[in-house]
């Protein structure tokens, strides 16, 4: 039976041991934050609490745009946008007599088939080039029919468009069958392209569909445009579609289930999302109270206040073990390129000495009780 004294001093010497350095999984918070209250500090220690959170969540955002980009459900591509090769076939309508725009009586006069020009126009008689390009089916029979009032004051046009040569989209890799194809209708929604191809390649990782029309692009991700049906825009002729890898990604690193390098799985994350995508802390291993995110900002991003940090590089810290700080990881957000690091509890080091000393003189269930 070993003496009461005896496990004293055993466990003051097992304190003395464990102030010394220790080979370990994980750093402890108080080493890492060693110099937070320097002179001459190269980073700044920001607590993440219910308080802070807001303002925290209004600093720039780094290792991307912050969001991606992509139409606003009540402002997606009319699919009736006339284009070059495209045949507009008119009708006018005119009650007048001896109209210069109807022949034998008739009050109505269908024009051949006319296409649109490599310049957007469109030539009629007795009104010269109409420029046409651009515009949407209605706004195209008001233009013609503003011109024809020139010579016919009660004019009136009936138009309908027909999708010409140019009225086809790129699908440009990412999908089953890369190529061109052609729009089927002029209500040809982008599901249906990539349907049409042979549908995402399953070789991607969280795929991001990527559309680019003339000089703008858009983003967004394959699974959110499937779920959400305002998403599902119409195609226009000249668009090129590619679906990519989302190659956004953030560290795992010390007392955690999983140390490895985590993919982003939707368009934002926060703290407590990448918890549970990490598998969580390490048991007894780590610090509930010291969870550590380090992000690195721009040299642009450097404005002291509330409006951004203080230091390009900054330590956020989150303690797990009350429900301000519980609630704040839910709303603080993760970026690209942060590192997530739990860090080592205190006792799990003390646990450690206490376990060695044990199996020297024998204690070692009293040890795993403790």
């Amino acid at each position: 039976m070993i003496s009461f004294c005896r496990i004293i001093g055993l466990l003051g010497l097992a304190l003395l041991i464990s102030a010394c350095t220790l080979p370990r999984s994980a750093a402890l918070q108080s080493e890492i934050l060693a110099n937070r209250d320097a002179t001459e500090r190269t980073f700044q220690v920001v607590a993440v609490t219910r308080d802070s959170v807001t303002h925290l969540r209004a600093w720039p955002v780094t290792g991307w745009k912050g969001q991606y980009r992509w139409f606003n459900s009540d402002r997606q591509p009319d699919s009736s946008i006339i284009q070059t090769g495209d045949r507009l076939n008119i009708v006018v309508w005119d009650s007048e007599d001896n109209s210069l725009l109807s022949t034998d009586g008739s009050r109505q006069e269908s024009m051949p088939p006319i296409e649109v020009s490599s310049s957007g126009t469109i030539f009629l008689p007795y009104v010269g080039e109409i420029a046409v390009r651009g515009l949407t089916t209605p706004q195209a029979r008001e233009v013609i029919e503003q011109n024809l009032a020139q010579i016919a004051g009660s004019v009136q046009v009936q138009l309908a468009v027909e999708g010409g040569r140019n009225n086809s989209v790129d699908m440009v890799g990412g999908v089953a069958a890369p190529g061109r194809y052609p729009l089927e209708t002029r209500n040809t929604k982008i599901t249906t392209a990539l349907a049409l191809s042979g549908g995402v390649s399953a070789s991607l990782r969280n795929p991001l569909v990527r559309l680019q029309r003339g000089s703008e692009i858009y983003e967004t991700r394959a699974k959110d445009l499937l779920s959400d049906a305002n998403r599902n825009v119409t195609l226009r002729g000249g668009d090129q579609i590619t679906v990519v890898e989302d190659d956004r990604r953030f560290n795992v690193i010390g007392a955690a289930q999983t140390q490895s390098v985590i993919y982003f799985e939707s368009e934002h994350m926060s703290a407590m999302e990448a918890l549970s995508e990490m598998g969580g802390l390490a048991g007894a291993r780590a610090n509930p109270k010291g969870v550590l995110i380090l992000r690195e900002y721009e040299p642009q991003h450097i404005a002291p206040g509330l409006a951004g940090p203080d230091f390009q590089q900054v330590v956020f810290t989150i303690d797990l073990t009350n429900a301000d700080g519980l609630f704040a990881a839910r709303q603080f957000p993760i970026h690209p390129n942060d590192t997530v690091l739990p860090t080592e509890s205190v006792v799990n080091s003390f646990r450690t000495i206490l376990s060695l000393l044990g199996n020297v003189v024998g204690f070692s269930t009293t040890v795993d009780n403790l």
